[in-house]
């Protein structure tokens, strides 16, 4: 049995102490993987702005043309739903406006126009019955 204990790879030293090593290897190879990043980041991020100002200022003249072209395809596409919006909000206001009138419901500016013609009427009233009043005494 113990033939058969010291055969198992968890028993052999050599075998430890080469896991060990190489845990240790990839330990030290991360580390240094770590600080060549550090290193390399500023000098990246650099390149990276550099090349991002260049595309920038190589694309800024293409990009503002397509972008005054899209707001002058939008305003013309506006005025035309605009004014479609527009005849529409009419024609529905008259079929509206025919509709109450077919079921003699009045609109708001013909019952204003006559409660001024009842206030100028009352008005006229009053005066006339002022006038009566002083005739009568």
């Amino acid at each position: 049995m113990s033939d058969e204990s010291d055969k198992k790879p968890e028993n052999d030293p050599q075998l430890a102490a080469k896991i060990k090593d190489s845990a240790r290897q990839i330990w030290l190879a991360g580390l240094g993987a770590y600080t060549k990043a550090e290193e390399d980041t500023g000098r990246f991020f650099d390149r990276l702005v550099q090349e991002g100002e260049q595309l920038e200022s190589k694309t800024r003249g293409v990009v503002e043309k397509q972008i005054k072209s899209v707001e002058d395809r939008v305003e013309g596409v506006r005025e035309r739903a605009t004014g479609t919006w527009d005849r529409l909000e009419n024609m529905f206001d008259e079929r509206v406006s025919g509709a109450l009138k077919r079921l003699g419901i009045h609109r708001r500016e013909d019952i204003e126009s006559l409660e001024r013609r009842i206030e100028a009427l009352e008005a006229e009233l009053c005066r006339l019955k002022e006038r009566a009043d002083d005739e009568e005494e």
